[in-house]
């Protein structure tokens, strides 16, 4: 691994690490970014899973997760409501999608199908009882936990870019146990520390900006 490589990853790694344990309090600035990166994501494996490609492997799966991740970063931006409904509707794709890898499933259309609605299912219970911060305290923990994982995989060889989807680094978790059970660790100590340090403060919804 070269110089700045190294660089990015300790940088990539304090970022998941500060998600994992203050992502309720950093959730505003996080929003227009994390509606592109799960735009992009998502346009990306919508690609996949109706042509069969590696992800992010084609340009055409680069155009459209660039114009999906577009359209949710300036939503997410403009709009409190919706933004919070996009997080939970990413909270419950990845749930969906995340458990159809667990038990052995490659990555497909079905996967896909589960995923989304598995995701409208969560963003309607969220915004029907409101649970926004209860889902954005497990979520930012959860995805900090997998992202300083995932971060790690990185070094292991044969990982990269283009081999870097949810059945790649599920295989990979599964084989790395250690690795498998920091990720758990670092998920629930984020879960306790964002509760402990916010259960007098709550976030202030900002204004529409349009």
């Amino acid at each position: 691994m070269t110089f700045s490589l190294l660089c990015g990853a300790v940088i990539a790694l304090a970022f998941a690490a500060a998600v994992c344990f203050a992502g309720y309090r950093l959730f505003l600035f996080l929003l227009p970014l994390w509606g592109f990166v799960f735009g992009l994501g998502l346009g990306a494996q919508a690609v996949q899973a109706v042509f069969g490609d590696a992800f992010l492997a084609t340009v055409t799966s680069w155009v459209v997760g660039l114009i999906v991740a577009v359209i949710f970063a300036v939503l997410s931006y403009l709009f409190y409501f919706i933004a919070v409904a996009l997080f939970s509707f990413s909270a419950g794709y990845g749930l969906g999608v995340g458990f159809m890898a667990a038990i052995g499933s490659q990555f497909g259309l079905i996967n896909f199908i589960i995923g989304v609605v598995v995701g409208v299912v969560l963003a309607f219970v969220v915004l029907r009882f409101n649970l926004q911060k209860w889902v954005i305290i497990l979520a930012t923990s959860i995805i900090g936990a997998l992202g300083m994982a995932g971060i790690v995989l990185f070094g292991v060889p044969g990982m990269g870019l283009e081999k870097v989807d949810l059945d790649v680094v599920a295989q990979a978790l599964r084989a790395t146990p250690l690795l498998m059970v920091l990720a758990v660790v670092a998920a629930v100590a984020g879960v306790v520390v964002q509760f402990r340090s916010t259960r007098s403060w709550a976030l202030e919804p900002p204004a529409d900006r349009m």
